[in-house]
């Protein structure tokens, strides 16, 4: 939206009210691009980084996912299948994968993909130059966590190209969870050469490789991505796709009628004031997915140090009330952080067996305030600003909470919104009071929405330590038995709502619109959207 003038948008919301009565499944404008089968896709905005460790979110994500691969890939039926490794073995301990490579894979420029390029990206990402924010999924991999924290080195760091074409991993501890894990972009290959090179190589699309089944051939920043399909990807025949052009359009109704018209063919956002009709229409879709929306609380600094003050602030908020009048995309309310959909050792849901760990209680909340002020020595709260990434959404959440706080507290808020790489940046440096935030997994586990909440955690953004909450992480780390693991994380998440760093708020799920003129696309629920099957007809 950066380089649309205010004329432009003028023009755009005349167009809203002139087709606020056409139908709304995009069937009609729905086409292909000067005659190719190209996907047109709204990413919402500028990636974080093409640089595999650190795009650490879904805008980065996505695009990722369809120009590069890992050793595995999730399949249609989620589960990882071989992807750059044809096969793999597992000893007996669980704890050494040997993966073997595919005969004949290429980078873009059409340079091979080693065993070597493996070992390079994973000890890159947990070099601490590197500053990964996705390195301590990899704390499984023996030698890595020591590596990543100062304490070791890259040679300690138990992952080895045998030859050109073998890749052996080995693990402190069993991770049922691996071959899923290492589908995601942190786990990616880069090309060892290029990037000694460059460091810069991931920037711009002249400089960029791709392993996946796109490549990209145009980068125009804070305007869209364009791909083709990579010829030089190993299964090429099975991309029927010419290319995918990844626009960022950070306004739900400007999506909606670049999808009426066919400038896109995928809704991902339903507009709020549209979304009660299309819904009642059957036009919108809606899938499970995985992550939480919430907000983070600051905990170095007041007033959000003192704990009852946090919960008096997460306790004034009408979450049924925000996902039913305000965002109304049929989420369910975050009544604890980890989210719907994963199963624990009996089979049952973990977030079901876990039961309410946030309500909401007007009442409640205040007094929670009025205690939390007392023991702060408050007469007066001090300021509060709630920032979040500035969107049109993100924007009616916050002014929605606002209301609830002035209602229920009595409090005045302050709002502010930013670029959302800003917001990230402040966050991780402790510069943000009050700010919003999701989390989406990377794998199918509880651990994984958990773990980023321990002491010095890069994901952790809240200044938050405890260390009751550390050794449960810690400890199901390390339990072999299921039933006591999932006992530890439920014992970890209830810890982490009592003392509330966070403010969950709702359960994400994927409701779009799709043109049907397109088919096989593929939706993780634990990643992001896959576009390697789809087809345009």
């Amino acid at each position: 939206m950066k380089r649309w003038s205010a004329l432009l948008l003028v023009c755009i919301v005349l167009t809203v009210m002139a087709l606020a009565g056409c139908s709304s499944s995009g069937t009609d404008g729905a086409k292909k691009e000067e005659g190719s089968k190209i996907l047109l896709y709204n990413n919402t905005r500028e990636p974080t980084s093409l640089d595999p460790p650190i795009g650490f979110d879904m805008v980065s994500y996505d695009i990722l996912n369809n120009a590069m691969e890992g050793l595995t890939r999730l399949g249609k039926d989620q589960s990882p299948e071989p992807a750059m490794a044809k096969e793999w073995k597992v000893s007996d301990d669980g704890k050494t994968y040997t993966f073997t490579l595919r005969d004949g894979i290429k980078w873009s420029n059409g340079d091979p993909v080693t065993a070597s390029d493996f070992e390079f990206a994973w000890k890159r990402m947990l070099d601490p130059k590197t500053a990964s924010p996705a390195a301590s999924l990899a704390y499984v991999i023996e030698g890595s966590e020591a590596f990543n924290s100062d304490k070791g080195n890259a040679d300690g760091v138990k992952v080895k190209a045998v030859d050109d074409k073998t890749f052996e991993v080995t693990l402190a501890k069993p991770a049922p969870w691996l071959l899923s894990m290492i589908a995601n972009p942190p786990f990616f290959p880069v090309p060892k050469a290029t990037v000694e090179k460059n460091d810069k190589w991931a920037s711009e699309a002249s400089t960029f490789l791709s392993n996946g089944p796109f490549k990209i051939t145009e980068w125009n920043h804070d305007s869209d991505v364009k791909m083709v399909k990579n010829d030089q990807y190993w299964d090429a025949a099975n991309v029927k796709l010419d290319g995918v052009t990844f626009k960022m359009i950070n306004d739900s109704n400007t999506e909606y009628q670049l999808f009426q018209s066919g400038e896109l063919h995928i809704q991902g956002v339903i507009p709020p004031e549209m979304s009660e009709q299309l819904f009642a229409d059957g036009k919108v879709t809606v899938e499970d997915s995985a992550g939480t929306y919430f907000y983070r609380f600051n905990t170095t600094m007041p007033p959000f140090d003192n704990a009852n003050i946090r919960k008096a602030f997460s306790m004034a908020v009408d979450r049924q009330k925000l996902v039913d009048l305000v965002v109304k995309q049929k989420q369910k309310i975050a009544d604890g952080f980890v989210s719907y959909g994963l199963k624990d050792a009996a089979g049952d849901d973990f977030r079901s067996a876990g039961g309410e760990l946030v309500t909401f209680d007007a009442a409640g909340a205040k007094s929670l305030l009025e205690k939390g002020m007392a023991e702060a020595g408050y007469s007066t709260l001090p300021q509060v600003t709630l920032t979040y990434n500035t969107n049109d959404l993100h924007q009616k959440i916050a002014e929605t909470l606002q209301a609830m706080f002035k209602d229920n507290l009595g409090v005045d808020v302050k709002l502010s919104g930013i670029e959302g790489k800003v917001l990230t940046a402040e966050q991780k440096k402790l510069q943000l009071q009050f700010s919003r935030s999701s989390w989406l997994p990377d794998f199918a586990d509880p651990i994984n929405f958990l773990d980023i909440f321990e002491s010095g955690s890069p994901n952790n953004r809240t200044g938050w330590s405890n260390k009751e909450y550390d050794k449960l992480i810690n400890d199901a780390y390390s339990e072999p038995d299921e039933t006591k693991r999932f006992q530890l994380l439920h014992d970890a998440e209830k810890i982490l709502l009592d003392e509330a760093p966070i403010m969950p708020l709702y359960f994400y799920n994927s409701a779009y619109l799709q043109s049907d003129k397109l088919e096989g696309v593929v939706r993780h629920p634990y990643g992001y959207i896959d576009f390697k099957w789809a087809d345009l007809k």
